[in-house]
């Protein structure tokens, strides 16, 4: 049982970190300061890591991850239209 609640405090906690940058980002629209790059590996990740969760039936793992990625994936998409619209590299 412990195991578990400190997957959910893990999950919490990773999900959180990442929410004033994501609102920042949504407020501003603003992604100079990030890489397509790394953003676009993060997507991955989280994506795959929301895959995995699945297949071992971890419902921190699903949860935190499936909103990150959802959060992550915004991110990234205003990333690329910034990029596309020839405002950042």
């Amino acid at each position: 049982m412990f195991w578990t609640y400190l997957g959910y405090v893990a999950a919490i906690c990773t999900t959180i970190s990442f929410l004033p940058q994501a609102i920042k980002i949504f407020k501003s629209k603003e992604t100079k300061g990030i890489s397509l790059i790394m953003y676009s590996l993060f997507v991955v990740g989280v994506l795959l890591w929301t895959a995995y969760g699945i297949h071992i039936q971890d419902l921190a793992l699903i949860l935190a991850n499936t909103i990150t990625s959802v959060l992550a994936t915004i991110v990234l998409g205003f990333k690329i239209v910034n990029v596309r619209k020839g405002e950042e590299i």
